[in-house]
């Protein structure tokens, strides 16, 4: 049984881990174990932010996985309040802190945040961070379309992917499409609908069709999709089932069906006025 995910390419030439775990509402304790057990059961990325208030989990539990540094692909993210010149160059140092590193593979804008029109600031501040090299790769999340065609037009940098709300409920056909078009990649956040998708009836025929879970449906789904993916979960069990998903994959007849579930149903902020 294979248990590592394949590498997608970044528009910087780094490459990402397709699948990772997430750890969005994990406590520090939980989120020690959890990546301790998902790195070892084969995950080789671990998406956090400095608002979870995990990120020193996230370091320990890397620590006590024993693997080195260039094996694991860490994402972190800079909080709304941190947002600007000198207070973005401050998050990010004491996210470094925080997690026991010397740098963090992806490092994204959480919100854009519009109101407070920061977003291009903090993103000409990331360019230099990356410059300096205390970031690998710079990207962003929640950005909307002109989110993104603003942040492009003042600097000339393309994000290297945009993290989304994105579950078979909010497919986000159209962001999607202008992502692909501008060179970057979509990472879903939420990917099972915070769990209301895996009770879902037409998810589960698909499951019973190919003798999987439909947690494992769903994730197959983002894959063969294009998208990165990270499943949150602080359960071993669970850990496991979520990254034995390569041996398997949906066929067409699977993703016309799963494609007829969007209802654009939002669980999470909305991206215009969060923050």
């Amino acid at each position: 049984m294979t248990t590592t995910a394949p590498f997608i390419s970044l528009n910087d030439g780094n490459q990402i881990p397709q699948l990772g775990l997430g750890v969005w509402q994990a406590s520090p304790e939980q989120t020690t174990m959890a990546v301790r057990e998902a790195l070892l059961a084969g995950y080789r990325h671990i998406d956090t932010a400095a608002i979870y208030g995990n990120e020193a989990g996230v370091g320990a539990g890397f620590r006590e996985s024993a693997l080195p540094r260039e094996a694991v692909f860490i994402t972190t993210k800079v909080w709304n309040d941190a947002q600007g010149k000198m207070l973005t160059r401050q998050a990010l140092q004491q996210s470094l802190e925080r997690l026991g590193l010397d740098y963090v593979d992806l490092l994204l804008i959480h919100w854009p945040v519009p109101h407070r029109d920061l977003f291009v600031e903090t993103w000409q501040t990331m360019v230099e961070l990356r410059k300096e090299g205390l970031i690998r790769s710079i990207g962003v999340s929640n950005f909307t379309e002109s989110n993104l065609q603003c942040l492009i037009d003042e600097t000339g940098v393309v994000p290297v992917l945009n993290q989304i709300e994105l579950h078979p409920y909010l497919q986000q056909s159209h962001l999607r499409q202008v992502h692909s078009k501008l060179g970057m990649l979509t990472e879903s956040w939420s990917p099972l609908a915070q769990n209301q998708a895996i009770s879902d009836q037409t998810i589960a025929r698909i499951a019973a069709k190919h003798g999987k879970t439909p947690a494992q449906v769903i994730i197959r789904w983002h894959l063969d999709n294009g998208l990165i993916v990270i499943p949150k979960s602080v359960t071993p069990g669970r850990i496991k089932e979520n990254v034995n998903v390569f041996n398997f994959a949906l066929d067409a007849e699977d993703m016309t069906t799963m494609s007829t579930l969007n209802r654009n149903q939002r669980l999470g902020p909305d991206p215009e006025t969060f923050g």
